[in-house]
């Protein structure tokens, strides 16, 4: 399939060989910039918070020359007067040459990219998935090793509704042959994707923080906002934390998507293992890479 005008929804749509098109593609673009998206415009439409995801897709987006519109919450949109989101992306389309969405509803990008006639880039729809974020991950540690084949890789904390975990676990399953899923058990990865995962990787699924022998650690936050339940999430916040003490014996490096609460102690980000803001700068470049693909090809 080729790059121009493709839709950017579930990490599942690409294979090992799209993969690794895109980091290439990012290495290019963290060594030199170009204006390759001059007179093109990208809409950036955030219906739930955004930090590092919108404004590295924005200064993707102006480091290639492109213009970047939207919004960056519902207020004060016409979705406060009850329009549909088919609706929105029907208008946004004709303002645009691409659109990056957030949206708090599970599928929400799929319903975007079947209305819309221009490139939709899944900027994280609920707790299901968060492709980009995938694809900077995977750089992140490439980046770091040098390869992605052959590492031992543990995900830790929310697998149940964090949507990196999700996305980056089945991204993974195309390089590694095993993965060590950390969680309480009332937040183990769904069993859907541990299923579609065990087709091509062994897991390891514990509930002890063992991270011995890991090359990368991926530390996630217990995400208070997807719990149904406030009493369940109160049982659960902080049931691991990544002290400096803990993090020192790790011989790899500690990655996390950010923004973190308490699983990783503020001492920890003087450590040599600690790369959670340079992943979160990896953004950039992947980013450019991909906004590049599907408006120019």
């Amino acid at each position: 399939m080729g790059w121009k005008g493709r839709d950017i929804i579930s990490i599942r749509e690409f294979s090992r060989k799209d993969i690794d098109e895109v980091l290439k593609r990012s290495s290019k673009m963290d060594k030199k910039h170009n204006k390759s998206l001059v007179g093109k415009k990208l809409s950036a439409i955030f219906f739930e918070p955004s930090t590092r995801t919108r404004l590295s897709f924005e200064t993707a987006m102006h480091n290639l020359g492109g213009e970047v519109i939207g919004f960056n919450e519902s207020k004060g949109t016409s979705v406060e007067k009850g329009e549909s989101l088919v609706d929105t992306v029907k208008i946004v389309e004709r303002y645009s040459d691409c659109i990056v969405m957030r949206n708090p509803l599970e599928g929400s990008a799929r319903l975007a990219a079947e209305t819309s006639s221009i490139p939709v880039i899944n900027a994280g729809d609920g707790s299901n998935q968060h492709p980009t974020q995938t694809f900077l991950d995977l750089y992140c540690i490439k980046k770091n090793f040098g390869k992605i084949e052959g590492l031992k890789i543990g995900l830790v904390g929310d697998l149940k509704y964090g949507r990196t975990a999700h996305s980056l676990a089945l991204g993974l399953s195309h390089y590694v042959d095993s993965l060590r899923l950390i969680s309480p058990q009332n937040l183990s990865m769904p069993p859907h994707i541990s299923k579609e995962i065990s087709s091509r990787t062994k897991l390891d699924e514990r509930t002890d923080l063992k991270l011995e022998g890991l090359d990368v650690v991926y530390m996630t936050r217990i995400q208070k906002e997807r719990f149904p339940d406030v009493e369940e999430y109160e049982k659960t916040k902080g049931v691991y934390v990544l002290t400096k003490e803990r993090a020192a014996k790790i011989n790899g490096i500690v990655m996390h998507p950010l923004p973190r609460v308490d699983e990783i102690s503020p001492e920890v980000d003087s450590l040599k293992q600690a790369k959670y803001f340079e992943q979160a700068a990896c953004g950039i470049p992947v980013r450019m890479a991909i906004l590049e693909m599907v408006m120019k090809g």
